[in-house]
């Protein structure tokens, strides 16, 4: 079967059914906020938003876009114009690979918030991804990886890791002191 990008089959969906994901690590300062705003509403929607569909649920689960997202919501009159209806595109992939998708996309544009990025790195090592798929499907060096992890404090997120031995503590001799 041909490979078909999920962009050639945009949907027309009511924002009603499209909820923002819990692990998006990127911020959008008011400024650039604005500038969105001021795009969509000069330009319109000009990209869809990437969502996974959950079907018991009846909902549409952001991976990109929730800032145009975030426009519609508290922008009436862009709601309106757009009769509460956003582009979306849908990918139909498991919980990690739609975080790696979420940050690969917005590691394109913009900057990540570091606490939130560390929590991405420590939910997907939970899921049982290596250093390796983290820096693959992330684009991070595995430096960076390191650093986000030692800010979760978790050691778990260390188990694997393989110390040297730069130097061993000296036993205490009691008859010195």
């Amino acid at each position: 079967m041909e490979y078909k990008s999920p962009v050639y089959e945009v949907i027309s969906v009511p924002i009603e059914k499209i909820k923002a994901n819990t692990y998006n690590p990127n911020a959008v300062a008011p400024p650039e906020m604005k500038l969105l705003y001021e795009s969509i509403k000069e330009d319109g929607y000009t990209m869809p938003i990437v969502c996974y569909y959950t079907e018991p649920q009846d909902t549409y689960i952001i991976v990109d876009g929730f800032h145009r997202y975030r426009v519609m919501l508290e922008h009436q009159d862009i709601y309106e114009r757009e009769e509460g209806r956003l582009p979306v595109s849908v990918i139909n992939k498991p919980i990690d690979q739609r975080m790696a998708s979420t940050i690969r996309h917005n590691r394109a544009r913009g900057s990540h918030d570091v606490e939130l990025m560390s929590n991405i790195v420590k939910e997907l090592h939970e899921l049982g991804r290596s250093d390796a798929w983290i820096s693959k499907h992330l684009g991070m060096e595995r430096d960076e990886i390191l650093r986000l992890k030692q800010i979760t404090g978790l050691a778990a997120l260390f188990k694997d890791v393989k110390f040297g031995k730069a130097w061993r503590p000296a036993e205490d001799d009691e008859d010195e002191i």
